[in-house]
């Protein structure tokens, strides 16, 4: 949860440095800038979900060997996707700003974000390649290190960059850009001094066989397109907001980075059963699926209420922190009952997606997602009459709906998990 909770406060951050520049322009700037690459590196979050859940099932059934090879076959996936992502930046920013109707200001200071960002693809897929790998392992010790580096160098850069240098949202790029590559570095030295540890070594024999790349190859392109349909929708509830007015704009981006802590917070339970089902499935251990699930959603849902109290009282002192345009805050403060309720309506979404990264049934998560992203467009369909509160109401099915068709297939995946241990 530690780990976890630091990435989103790379976006928290972002937002409070640029707010204290008095025009919510440059909010909603660095709001569609990350927000594009969060769809176009998420599209590869495959590497950090379904990296764990490999990992963990061949730590669980032993498979030392194969542990270490997960890491070499998605580390390899990061630095050809990465490489390519640089190459097609062109077609990749023109394509995300056709999509995105901000104004010609808010669209001219994200570009300059999007120029300089997108050379730390290499690096910041590594990243999730790294991360996924050590929360399989069960070394969240690890993984809190690497998240820390990369995040609090990130903090620090951002506001020497645009405190200090007064390079506005290109030096929020920079600042990410630099703090990737090193965590990076780092990360790549510790996880080779570990497999070491473990008496392994990378082959290319064993990184190139072909039913372990067939494996990989059909679980990374389930979850990717899973994700792509995920980030649909929150670019689909972006680019909407951005069409009532940059103060619009403003105020959804100072909210949903509310809603991306919780979520982080959140996923800290998640990650924990990805890597615990992942284990029991790997030891062929039904007792063992089971018992995860219940606890680890147990205190998620706790957490969850304890998470929405806070952002319901704290959330006008938090608003009031991370802007000074006095429209902005206002439009925010008149939003956040939705992002305050968000976390109770989520957890479960979040859980479910544990359990089937952890069980490796993509296809599953695949199929759930797809039918959710068209449950929420119709749902904004209908309730567009309604501006922002109707955005938010649909954003709200979405998570129902998340929730609803991943229950759909959670009875057939604990029946095709042994009764007893293997």
């Amino acid at each position: 949860m530690i780990s976890n909770m630091s990435t989103p406060l790379i976006g928290l951050v972002d937002t409070a440095v640029v707010g204290q520049i008095p025009d919510a322009a440059y909010i909603g700037a660095a709001a569609i800038g990350a927000l594009i690459f969060t769809f176009v590196f998420w599209g590869f979050g495959f590497l950090r979900m379904g990296t764990t859940g490999l990992t963990a099932q061949a730590h669980g059934g032993g498979d030392v060997a194969g542990a270490a090879a997960v890491l070499g076959r998605s580390l390899l996936v990061a630095l050809v996707a990465g490489t390519a992502l640089i190459v097609l930046q062109w077609p990749i920013r023109e394509s995300a700003f056709a999509a995105i109707h901000a104004s010609a200001r808010v669209e001219g200071l994200a570009r300059g974000y999007f120029d300089i960002r997108i050379w730390a693809a290499p690096a910041t897929l590594a990243n999730y390649a790294l991360l996924g790998w050590f929360i399989g392992l069960g070394r969240t010790d690890i993984g809190l290190i690497l998240q820390l580096v990369l995040n609090l160098t990130n903090m620090a850069l951002d506001m020497l960059f645009v405190l200090g240098f007064g390079w506005d949202v290109r030096g929020v790029a920079l600042g990410t850009f630099l703090a990737e590559v090193c965590a990076a570095a780092i990360g790549i030295a510790i996880a080779v001094r570990h497999i070491r540890g473990m008496g392994a070594v990378w082959s290319v024999q064993r990184l190139l066989m072909p039913a372990q790349l067939k494996r990989t190859f059909a679980v990374n392109g389930d979850i990717m397109i899973r994700t792509l349909a995920l980030i649909t929708a929150f670019l689909w509830f972006a680019a909407q907001g951005a069409r009532q007015g940059d103060v619009v704009l403003a105020a959804n981006s100072i909210l949903l980075q509310f809603i991306a802590v919780a979520a982080f917070f959140l996923d800290g339970f998640a990650f924990a059963t990805e890597s615990l089902v992942g284990r029991a499935i790997g030891a062929a251990h039904r007792a063992g699926l089971t018992l995860a699930v219940k606890m680890t959603t147990t205190w998620a849902a706790a957490v969850a209420v304890l998470v929405s109290l806070v952002l319901l009282s704290g959330g006008p002192w938090l608003i009031d922190r991370l802007t000074v345009d006095l429209a902005a805050r206002a439009a925010a403060s008149a939003y956040l009952p939705w992002a305050a309720a968000a976390p109770l309506l989520g957890v479960w979404a979040f859980q479910l997606d544990g359990i089937f990264i952890g069980a490796t049934q993509t296809a599953d998560m695949r199929n759930a997602m797809l039918v959710s992203l068209g449950i929420f467009l119709v749902a904004w369909w209908v309730l567009r009459p309604f501006g922002n509160h109707g955005l938010w109401a649909a954003f709200y099915v979405h998570y129902v709906a998340r929730t609803a068709t991943l229950l759909h297939y959670y009875p057939r995946l604990v029946r095709n998990v042994p009764a007893t241990a293997g």
